[in-house]
């Protein structure tokens, strides 16, 4: 406990995104929208992975821990979100919101790793369809997705261990409509440029350079393909396109929040809406419901049910 003219935290006051009542209403029905949809889509894909026989192949067990994900990251922030339109002061308790930052970036940091493996899936699909299923059977398709889990966990302990040892005082007002590292570090009551540091270096430097790879790999795949004219190359052309799209629309907003120093300026609450709530609700579609093979599963499920 800090003495003195420092007091003990025990809550936070989460912000609205709003303070306009007439936006109010109408915001609250689009993102209840947006994440009923995220919800619905998402576990549709993962419903069909685990019972389809067909779609048990590493490339949809990948696309099936992803949507599983998406899922996971929207229902940690978007229930915030909606419920900030109702609530004149949001209140999060101090335990409530450290649980709330540590499955924030740990569910965000197995995307990032597990993007970069399907990064290496799609290369191996497409260069070496015979070898396929020898190079990415299920031990190592198990073993890839347990990696990026414990990656995850280890990025996000980190951080939350790093910031439960910061005191905090009054005022305890967060600018967002979720907890996150850079409003919480914001009040602290010491200096935080070292913890500012190497937060950016945990989170940012990780995020710039693991989109900086993927760029890179999906810029060389796609300019093989482009050389080569048969239907097969064409699909494969509009899989990389779509995996480069996600990643670009994943990794640019965590880019923008995490890879500078902790200031607010006044786009942060849209990018943060961009990458919690809307992103996972494309994903879906650009990724998966595109897919013949995922379509015709969800013929099968429609006429089973039916």
């Amino acid at each position: 406990m800090e003495e003195g003219n420092r007091s003990t935290v025990t809550e936070f006051v989460l912000l609205r995104l709003t303070k306009s009542s007439e936006l109010q209403l109408l915001l609250f029905v689009i993102f209840l929208a947006v994440y009923s949809t995220t919800v619905l889509g998402n576990l549709l894909i993962v419903a069909l992975v685990a019972c389809e026989p067909h779609l048990h192949t590493p490339m949809y067990m990948l696309l099936g821990n992803l949507s599983f994900l998406d899922f996971c990251y929207s229902s940690i922030t978007a229930p915030n979100l909606l419920a900030g339109f109702f609530i004149q002061a949001q209140i999060i308790s101090y335990r409530c919101c450290m649980a709330q930052i540590f499955f924030f970036h740990f569910i965000g940091g197995i995307k990032i790793f597990l993007l970069t493996i399907m990064a290496y899936d799609c290369y191996v699909a497409i260069f070496h369809p015979l070898r396929y299923m020898v190079i990415m059977n299920q031990a190592v398709c198990v073993g890839l997705v347990g990696a990026s889990w414990a990656g995850g966990f280890i990025h996000s302990i980190i951080q939350v261990s790093i910031i439960v040892q910061l005191p905090f005082c009054s005022p305890h007002e967060l600018n967002n409509f979720y907890c996150d590292v850079p409003q919480v570090i914001k009040l602290a009551c010491v200096d935080t440029f070292a913890v500012e540091l190497l937060m950016v270096s945990n989170s940012g430097l990780m995020t710039l350079l693991g989109f900086l790879v993927l760029l890179v790999s999906y810029s060389v795949l796609l300019a093989k393909l482009s050389t080569r004219s048969s239907e097969g190359q064409a699909k494969a052309l509009s899989t990389c396109a779509s995996h480069l799209t996600v990643v670009t629309l994943i990794f640019g907003p965590c880019i923008y929040i995490y890879a500078r120093p902790f200031r607010s300026f006044p786009m942060d609450k849209a990018v943060s809406i961009l990458y919690t709530v809307v992103t996972p609700v494309l994903n879906p579609v650009i990724y998966t419901l595109r897919n013949k093979e995922v379509q015709l599963a969800v013929r099968k499920l429609r006429k089973l049910h039916l």
